[in-house]
C-alpha cells in the first residue's frame, strides 16, 4: 500500500511538473512572439520622404524591437527594388503599371497612406506677387508653345504682375518620380496636346526644346532658383519646408486655388466613387476648393509575404500608419486620408499573408 501511494504521488508531481512546464512553455512562446524582432527597409517616394522618416521615428519609440530603415530615391526607383525583393515595402506616389505588375514576383497591393499636391516654382525677376496658372498655358509651357513669360496668354491670367519679356525655360525630373507622375496625369486631363504628345507617366518624353532634367526636387528647385525665367514642379511639401514661393492653379470649376491641406482634401472629397483597390487619381478633380494637382502616396507591399515576422511587422507598421500616423500629417503638410478610405484600407491590409497563407493581422 505504503510503495502505491508512492508511485501515485510520484505520478501526481511528473504530471504536475509536466503541466508546470508546458504552461511556462506556452508563456514563453506568448512572450517571445509579443517580442519577435524584426528589420524591415523601404524605399521610394520623395514626395513621401518626411512622413516615412515621421512615422519610423514615432512607431519604433513604441517598437523598440522593430527596426525601419527608409531610402527616398523617387518613386520608379522604389518599384524597381520592390520588383527585385531587396525591400519590403515601396513608397510611391504612382501606381505600378502593366509591365511593372508583370515583372513582380506576385500580387501587389496599393495602400494609401496620405495626400498630397505638386506645385509650380518660378524665378521671374521683378514679380514678387504669386502667379497664377492653368493646365493648358503649363501645358504649351512645357511643350515649348510659349516661349516668353508676357505671352498674352499668361498676362491675362496675371494683369497686375508687370510679366517681362524674358524667355521662359522649364525644368523636369529626370529620374522616374511619383511627383511627375501626378503632373504629367493633371496635363494629360487639362491639355489635349499634352495628352496627344509626352503623356502620362513617371517618366515621359519631354519636348527636346527648352526642358533641362534635374535629379529629384532638390535638383529641380535648385535649377529654378539659379536660372532666371525657369519654372518647374515640386511636391508642396518640399516648398513650404524650403520656404519656397509657388504658383496657384485655377482648377476644373474655373476657380483660382492655392495649395493647402484643404484644397488637397477637396479634390478626394468631389468623388463619388472610390475604387476598392484604391489605385486612383484624384487630379483634376470636380469641385469650386480643389486645388487639380493633387494625389495620394501609397505603400506599395506583397500581398503574399516570405518572411513571416516581417510581414507582421510591416502590416502593423502600416495599419499604425492609417489610424495614429495620420495625427502627424498636419504638421507636416501632408493632408489625411478621408475616413472614407480607412475601411478600405483595412480591408486590404487584411489581405497580406504569410507564407503559410494565413492572414497576417496587425497586433492591438
Amino acid at each position: 500500500m505504503q510503495r502505491l501511494k508512492t508511485f501515485v504521488a510520484g505520478c501526481l508531481l511528473a504530471g504536475l511538473c509536466l503541466s508546470l512546464g508546458l504552461a511556462c512553455d506556452h508563456k514563453s512562446d506568448s512572450q517571445a512572439s509579443a517580442n519577435a524582432s524584426a528589420k524591415l527597409t523601404g524605399a521610394g517616394s520623395t514626395f513621401a520622404r518626411d512622413l516615412y522618416m515621421k512615422w519610423i521615428s514615432e512607431y519604433t519609440k513604441m517598437h523598440p524591437n522593430i527596426e525601419i530603415n527608409y531610402q527616398s530615391i523617387g518613386s520608379g526607383a522604389g518599384i524597381k527594388q520592390l520588383i527585385a525583393n531587396t525591400v519590403d515595402f515601396a513608397g510611391s506616389d504612382a501606381v505600378m503599371n502593366a509591365d511593372q505588375n508583370k515583372e513582380a514576383a506576385g500580387e501587389v497591393l496599393h495602400v494609401p497612406v496620405a495626400l498630397g499636391a505638386v506645385v509650380l516654382v518660378y524665378n521671374v525677376p521683378g514679380v514678387d506677387k504669386t502667379l497664377t496658372f492653368s493646365g493648358p498655358i503649363v501645358a504649351d509651357m512645357f511643350l515649348g508653345k510659349i516661349t516668353k513669360w508676357n505671352d498674352p496668354k499668361l498676362v491675362e491670367l496675371n494683369p497686375d504682375a508687370k510679366l517681362p519679356d524674358l524667355a521662359v525655360s522649364t525644368v523636369h525630373r529626370s529620374d522616374g518620380s511619383g511627383t511627375t507622375s501626378i503632373f504629367t496625369d493633371y496635363l494629360t486631363k487639362a491639355s489635349l496636346s499634352w495628352a496627344g504628345g509626352p503623356g502620362k507617366g513617371s517618366s515621359v518624353k519631354w519636348p527636346e526644346a527648352g526642358s533641362v532634367g534635374a535629379k529629384g526636387n532638390e535638383g529641380v528647385s535648385g535649377m529654378v532658383k539659379q536660372t532666371a525665367g525657369t519654372i518647374g514642379y515640386v511636391e508642396l511639401i518640399y516648398a513650404t519646408n524650403n520656404k519656397i514661393a509657388y504658383g496657384d492653379m485655377t482648377n476644373a470649376a474655373g476657380k483660382v486655388i492655392h495649395a493647402t491641406m484643404a484644397s488637397v482634401s477637396a479634390a478626394v472629397a468631389g468623388f463619388k466613387e472610390i475604387p476598392a483597390d484604391l489605385k486612383m487619381s484624384i487630379t483634376n478633380a470636380p469641385g469650386d476648393a480643389s486645388y487639380p494637382i493633387s494625389g495620394l502616396t501609397w505603400m506599395l507591399i506583397y500581398k503574399n509575404q516570405k518572411d513571416a515576422a516581417k510581414g507582421r511587422a510591416t502590416v502593423d507598421f502600416v495599419t499604425w500608419g492609417i489610424h495614429d500616423g495620420q495625427a502627424f500629417l498636419e504638421s507636416l503638410s501632408y493632408a489625411p486620408l478621408p475616413k472614407e478610405f480607412i475601411p478600405k484600407c483595412e480591408a486590404l491590409i487584411a489581405q497580406i499573408t504569410a507564407p503559410d497563407g494565413k492572414a497576417l493581422i496587425a497586433s492591438k
